[in-house]
């Protein structure tokens, strides 16, 4: 009664609503479902769907037995999977949406038990690019083993720094900027995101006026270039070129080293510090190696003193920083290589006396990128490789190098499996190479011709994956590849060379007015060449030059001979041409009117002498030769 009621009671308020604002109700009514019939419902399914799932896996089961399977049938689900759609059909029979997918076979689930690495979700199969990782990765160690591969040298650019060996290479740490310097005093920085295919530098500097570059390197975060040229003080330069800091000189009449404030000899070389941005390291012919901080100008940091066996100075030519910068390594002009804690300047942590011949200056040092192991460019034409934990025994040795040049470099591949390095020549002998072994073994794997001159320098960028090689002839050489290589070389090379802005002279607008009276309409351009022709004869469109002023000058000109009095003397006086007469002839035509009215010489001796009397110098000559002997007579 109460539900009849309550429903009397609905209904009669939808009948007021509808009788007040005009309508029946506010939509659809929502939709009942009946969850026992659907319940039911899935139950049937459930049941059906194991049965089937029971039946096919009988028939597998008979297949497998006689070992019969035809042709094009694809292989069921297994039991396994059958009972597990059978635990998934009755706990999730009230599931709401599409069923799942089919499930994998057992013998992939085998399969992917063995694989290691997250569970796929279930329903999906493991891709065949997934199945076949292991042959993948025997193929890309196939690859590994081709250096050919690895090494960027399908392309190339030149860059024309000048006519003398550049000296010097350094690449910012993003790859964007190079800077070269040469034995021409000259440092020129190229912006390859800036240049065009004509391969301009953007700037060119003397740094160290008349001292050749030594050696260049960008800082750790590429905002501070080390300069260190033929002289004994090192500068700084920010990115721009603008001088940041100059090493201070030393006393050069102070016998210990350690006292004085700075190098007192010429630098060989310098580089940064791999980790802190303000400190720098730099050698000298003094026997000194120093390390110096931004902060203090004034003095070095520390000083290290290679020492030979008897305990004399050496001279070290080149000098580096470790990777990790702990550790501070100097080639010596003796034929070793020292090694010093940056912490303890006093004695060397690793020394190997002989690690080149005597005499001859170590060119290089380069660590790898592992630290392990370290690379050293002798002068006796070798490269030897280096294990600094056991520093007596070199690794390897190539010898028949051939080098020139007391700042030929050697350095690592970013993968740290080959090392390269430059070969010199002499003049009209053959072409320099630029040479790559294999790390472990010391074999040549490869070699590129570069020029028919020596290669100097070599840099391998691990960022750009680019090579750069500076030459004896002023060449400075980019090599990379278009598919392994990124940026750098490969942003200037498409762009095409900008074109030379002409003055060119601007036509007067032509102005339509179509409804304008005729006396006020403007003629009609047919062409714009003879306007161009009109143009070219007005001065002031044409920017012609003003002729030179003839006569005093105007308008606050001066004339071609000047305005100064010593200009006018010299055009109007000294210049002037127009008396041709002999000066002789104008001397003796004052000479009559000199005898007869005698101003300056002949009025002083009137009343002493009124007649001229001359000496007769020949007579007297004549009569004092004849009584004095042969040898006596005056010659005349």
């Amino acid at each position: 009664m109460a539900d009849q009621s309550s429903d009397s009671g609905d209904s009669s308020n939808d009948a007021d609503i509808s009788s007040v604002m005009g309508f029946s109700g506010f939509g659809k009514k929502a939709r009942t479902f009946d969850l026992e019939a659907m319940f039911e419902q899935t139950r049937r399914t459930a049941i059906e769907r194991s049965q089937r799932a029971l039946e096919e896996r009988q028939k597998q089961e008979v297949q497998e037995s006689s070992g019969f399977r035809p042709v094009g049938v694809k292989e069921k689900p297994s039991a396994s999977t059958s009972r597990k759609q059978e635990a998934e059909s009755d706990s999730d029979s009230d599931v709401i949406g599409p069923p799942l997918p089919p499930q994998e076979e057992e013998e992939d689930d085998d399969d992917d038990d063995d694989v290691v690495g997250p569970p796929l979700p279930p329903g999906y199969k493991r891709s065949s690019a997934d199945s076949d990782d292991d042959d993948d990765d025997d193929e890309d160690d196939d690859d590994e083993d081709d250096v050919m591969k690895k090494i960027p040298d399908t392309h190339e650019i030149t860059l024309q720094h000048g006519t003398k060996s550049v000296s010097a290479l350094a690449l910012d740490p993003s790859g964007a900027r190079l800077i070269t310097g040469s034995f021409d005093y000259d440092v020129k920085f190229w912006d390859f995101a800036g240049m065009d295919s004509s391969l301009h530098a953007f700037r060119s500097l003397q740094p160290c006026e008349c001292h050749q570059i030594r050696s260049l390197q960008y800082s750790v975060t590429g905002d501070a270039i080390l300069v260190v040229a033929g002289n004994s003080q090192a500068k700084v330069l920010d990115r721009d070129g603008f001088q940041v800091l100059e090493c201070i000189k030393g006393d050069q009449y102070i016998v210990d080293m350690a006292n004085t404030k700075g190098h007192t000899a010429m630098l060989n070389d310098g580089c940064w510090h791999p980790k802190i941005k303000e400190e720098f390291l730099t050698c000298s012919n003094d026997g000194t190696v120093r390390t110096w901080d931004l902060s203090s100008e004034k003095k070095h940091k520390s000083v290290f003193k290679p020492r030979s066996l008897q305990g004399k100075k050496v001279t070290p030519t080149c000098c580096t920083y470790s990777r990790d910068g702990k550790l501070i390594a100097a080639g010596c002009q003796d034929g070793t290589i020292q090694i010093w804690d940056r912490n303890l300047s006093v004695h060397t942590k690793f020394h190997c006396r002989l690690a080149h011949a005597p005499g001859s200056d170590t060119s290089c040092l380069s660590f790898s990128y592992d630290g392990v192991t370290l690379a050293s460019r002798g002068g006796d034409d070798t490269l030897k490789t280096w294990d600094i934990r056991s520093f007596r025994k070199p690794l390897g040795q190539v010898t028949g190098l051939t080098s020139f040049f007391p700042m030929t470099d050697c350095c690592f591949s970013p993968d740290d499996k080959l090392l390269l390095t430059g070969t010199s020549v002499r003049k009209d002998e053959g072409n320099g190479k630029l040479v790559f072994f294999e790390r472990q073994s010391l074999q040549k794997v490869y070699e590129i011709e570069v020029a028919d001159t020596s290669v100097v320098r070599c840099l391998w960028h691990p960022k750009l994956n680019q090579i750069m090689v500076g030459t004896g002839n002023g060449l400075a050489k980019v090599y990379y590849d278009p598919v392994k290589s990124q940026r750098g070389a490969m942003l200037c090379v498409v762009k095409s060379k900008t074109k030379e802005k002409h003055a060119e002279t601007l036509t007067q607008d032509y102005i339509i007015t179509p409804h304008a009276l005729p006396m006020f309409r403007e003629a009609r351009q047919r062409s714009t060449r003879k306007q161009l022709e009109k143009d070219r004869l007005d001065p002031l469109k044409s920017h012609k030059p003003e002729p030179p002023v003839s006569g005093p000058g105007r308008g606050g000109r001066v004339a071609a001979h000047g305005g100064t009095l010593s200009s006018f003397i010299v055009k109007n006086i000294a210049l002037d041409k127009t008396d041709d007469s002999n000066p002789r002839e104008a001397i003796l035509r004052h000479a009559k009117e000199a005898s007869e009215n005698p101003y300056w010489v002949a009025p002083a001796y009137k009343q002493t002498q009124p007649e001229p009397m001359f000496a007769e110098e020949e007579e007297e000559e004549e009569e004092g030769d004849k009584d004095q002997p042969e040898w006596k007579k005056r010659k005349i």
